[in-house]
């Protein structure tokens, strides 16, 4: 094993065993890697080149005789000449360096030339595998492979870029390692070749839905009226600065509808022997593999202009992907790293429910689901907020509601948006009890369930104090009660499909 030199950076601690640098484990990425990477930097060019010749262009064109546009055209040509002929000294130097490899605990992936990083993620805190294609990628038929680690944002590890179809065979090698299965390498192989598991879908977003949600979003309705009163008044008023003002305002209404339109367009949702697995984005592409057992929390939300169409919106939260959705471009935004179902009706977004959580722990899982969605107060047999809650929560304090079941923990909330959030005992990392000064003068308290970072938030306001604090103590017990996880068999039975085969093994 080499020794990191200064400037490495390290993920995830040491794994058992490192390829030597010599070995023949190690493998390439695709040639084109450092110039797909290189796109930005040559934009920046560009844009910097014709910001500070922006003085003489006039002058210049004015001594030639050639119009301002022409001179532009020769100095955007020069700069692409002179960054593509670096670029491409570079990027071969660069690619040299870059290589990835796969064992039986980890996946290594090097690169640098002057500043050298070394990053691994081991098997066994693998959260998920990506496949993100960015525009430029799915030109050339390019992909990249992210493997996010229980570690945080910056715990990941990113292949970029590998063919399509090797893309594909790196994910499925992934995935079939960390269930501990191995296959056979012929001589003169590159790698050994695990067969890739099969999936069926079980939702699909039709675009007319996603876009009927778009137009029901309170960003979009905001844009709207923001419209019919400022461009009226500035019209009446003649002043132009009201409606340059007004533009900021519209890009960022436009961006935020344009992100969620291009980052959730063809959304499917399949289940596979590897887990839950997503592909979704118009432009730019991301499919996503979850492994069984790594969905921490769930949630359904429903904004109050989905209500009639009874559409809701199911969340996650994943060890590794946080927030930050790492899409980049269109298929990003911070939502997709954690959202299972975009937009789908009730009984879409329970079967996407029943996959993480195959068992509510009650006896009338459609009746406590109702209760949960729509009800208030006690109804399904919530503990909810107290009448005195109402002085410092008038608006939702009947929604307010939990619920313990055998297997998962039930907290409603929201009149306007209703949210109804699941922990499953076993994925409990810590409770707390917040009181304030107007709630601990009230006799209330909020109870809530620490989970990984991401878009779900465990958490109930307005119980009595009495209340929470029993529910703080039954729940320690019956998390540490319920830490043994499924097993992988266990979830190819829930979605009637069998382990994919080992290549060259017989049964």
């Amino acid at each position: 094993m080499t020794e990191p030199q200064l400037g490495d950076s390290q993920v995830e601690g040491a794994a058992s065993s490192v390829p030597p640098d010599d070995s023949d484990q190690w493998r390439k990425v695709h040639w084109s890697t450092p110039l797909v990477n290189a796109w930005q930097a040559l934009a920046a060019v560009i844009v910097i080149v014709l910001f500070n010749s922006a003085d003489w262009v006039g002058d210049v064109a004015e001594a030639f005789e050639l119009p301002p546009v022409a001179i532009i055209a020769l100095i955007v040509a020069g700069a692409v000449l002179l960054f593509s002929a670096v670029a491409l000294v570079y990027s071969y130097f660069a690619w040299r360096r870059i290589r990835y490899a796969v064992s039986d605990d980890a996946v290594y992936y090097h690169s640098g030339i002057f500043l050298r990083s070394q990053r691994h993620a081991r098997l066994n805190r693998i959260q998920g595998v990506d496949i993100n294609r960015p525009v430029l990628g799915r030109l050339v038929g390019i992909a990249a492979v992210v493997i996010e680690s229980a570690g945080g944002a910056e715990s990941k590890v990113d292949v970029k870029f590998l063919k399509d179809d090797d893309a594909e065979a790196l994910r499925a090698e992934i995935l079939a390692r960390a269930a501990g299965l191995s296959a056979r390498q012929e001589s003169g192989e590159a790698a050994p070749a695990f067969a890739v598991a099969p999936e069926r879908v079980v939702y699909q977003l039709e675009p007319k839905t996603l876009i009927g949600s778009l137009l029901r979003s309170g960003t979009f309705y905001v844009c709207v009226v923001l419209a019919a009163s400022i461009i009226p008044v500035a019209l009446i008023v003649q002043s132009f600065s009201a409606l340059v003002g007004f533009i900021p305002v519209v890009a960022v209404g436009a961006s935020f509808i344009w992100s969620r339109f291009a980052g959730e367009f063809g959304f499917t949702l399949a289940i596979s022997p590897d887990g839950l697995r997503t592909r979704q984005g118009l432009l730019s592409t991301r499919a996503k593999t979850l492994p069984p057992g790594r969905i921490q929390a769930i949630s359904l939300t429903q904004p109050y202009l989905w209500r009639r169409k009874d559409w809701w919106r199911v969340r996650i939260n994943v060890a590794g992907y946080g927030l930050d959705a790492s899409g980049g471009g269109d298929a990003g935004s911070m939502s997709i790293g954690g959202v299972l179902i975009p937009v789908a009706t009730r009984s879409e977004a329970l079967n996407g429910i029943w996959l993480v959580l195959h068992d509510l722990g009650v006896d009338d899982p459609q009746g406590v689901i109702d209760s949960a969605l729509s009800g208030t107060l006690g109804d399904g047999g919530f503990l909810h907020s107290p009448r005195q809650a109402r002085w410092v929560d008038p608006i939702k304090w009947r929604r307010n509601g939990l619920l313990i079941t055998r297997t998962a923990l039930l907290m409603r909330s929201g009149r306007i948006t209703r949210s109804l959030a699941i922990v499953p005992h076993e994925r409990t990392q810590s409770l707390r009890i917040d009181q304030g000064p107007w709630a601990r003068k009230l006799g209330v308290a909020a109870f809530a369930v620490d989970s990984v970072t991401g878009p779900v938030v465990p958490r109930v306001e307005h119980l009595l104090e009495m209340t929470a604090l029993q529910v703080l103590r039954e729940q320690s017990w019956r998390a540490r009660e319920a830490r043994a996880l499924e097993g992988r068999d266990e979830w190819m039975l829930r979605v009637g499909m069998r382990a994919p085969e080992v290549p060259g093994e017989r049964p």
